[in-house]
């Protein structure tokens, strides 16, 4: 028996895929889409794919595959806001490909402010040094493993905040 079969057999929710527990980042742009995945434990981000956006129907269908194959339980979009926080024609791009992810793969969706993760890549990447290779390709998976490492400590912050305080007695 699966974990998935378990997990009904003794009542839990439909809606919570037991065997899906990464966060997929996504860096949304006209021409390329960046992507970070999460570990199991959703503690660490890593860079994992820039691809060239081709049409709708093919970028669908690739990010559908890379859920499946991860097991991806939760995908978060970068939503590109002026540094003033207003709203930007592309933050309302990317807003539209958020709902039409979640429509179409029925996996969770959710908008996450990304000011300044480009030029955080940007720098991270002209200090690491890296190769002349990496240094000439696209920086936006880079972009998206900071999206989604900001993400996962803010809930991390927010975990700690909300979690009960426990005073010990001396005996």
């Amino acid at each position: 028996m699966n974990i998935t079969a378990r997990a009904r057999e003794i009542g839990a929710p439909e809606t919570h895929n037991v065997e899906s527990s990464r966060i997929l980042a996504v860096d949304y742009g006209r021409k390329r889409i960046g992507l970070a995945l999460s570990d199991e434990l959703g503690l660490t981000a890593q860079p994992l794919a820039t691809f060239l956006r081709t049409n709708r129907r093919n970028d669908l269908r690739r990010l559908r595959e890379i859920c499946r194959k991860h097991g991806v339980a939760r995908i978060l979009v970068g939503h590109p806001l002026h540094i003033t926080g207003e709203s930007s024609p592309m933050a309302e791009e990317a807003a539209l490909f958020a709902a039409r992810l979640q429509k179409e793969l029925g996996i969770e969706v959710e908008l996450v402010d990304e000011r300044l993760t480009s030029w955080e890549a940007a720098q991270t990447m002209a200090e690491v040094k890296s190769s002349s290779r990496r240094k000439r390709a696209p920086i936006d998976d880079v972009a998206a493993a900071i999206l989604l490492r900001d993400y996962l400590e803010h809930k991390k912050q927010l975990a700690r905040s909300s979690a009960p305080i426990v005073e010990r007695t001396q005996p």
